[in-house]
């Protein structure tokens, strides 16, 4: 078992930065998977980054170029930086450790909102 806990969101400006924080409650090493997902009101939660344990990276085609997902075992931490933020990136992100089949967490979420 493993807690997932989000940081970083808030009200930023379109065209701004921002970047959240995963904190897991034990080691994410044996993790294959760690992700970062989103959900805006009304629409079905999509991946927006992930990163295997082997530092293999993959974006949605909505962020690429735009976001950066790192990972570092050491601190149990999977931080996703988000650049030139557009309102449409509105939404609730969710951290997610995944070892399938038998193995996925999520976290609480964590709100980002990008209006002027």
């Amino acid at each position: 078992q493993v807690h997932l806990v989000e940081s970083g969101g808030g009200l930023v400006q379109p065209g701004g930065s921002l970047r959240v924080s995963c904190a897991a409650s034990g080691s994410i090493f044996s993790f294959t998977f760690m992700g970062w997902y989103r959900q805006a009101p009304g629409k079905p939660r999509e991946l927006v980054a992930g990163i295997t344990s082997g530092g293999r990276t993959n974006y949605a085609d909505s962020v690429k170029g735009r976001g950066t997902i790192s990972r570092d075992n050491a601190k149990n931490t999977v931080d996703l930086q988000m650049n030139s933020l557009k309102p449409e990136d509105t939404a609730v992100y969710y951290c997610s450790a995944q070892r399938p089949p038998s193995y996925e967490y999520w976290g609480q979420g964590t709100q980002v909102t990008v209006s002027s």
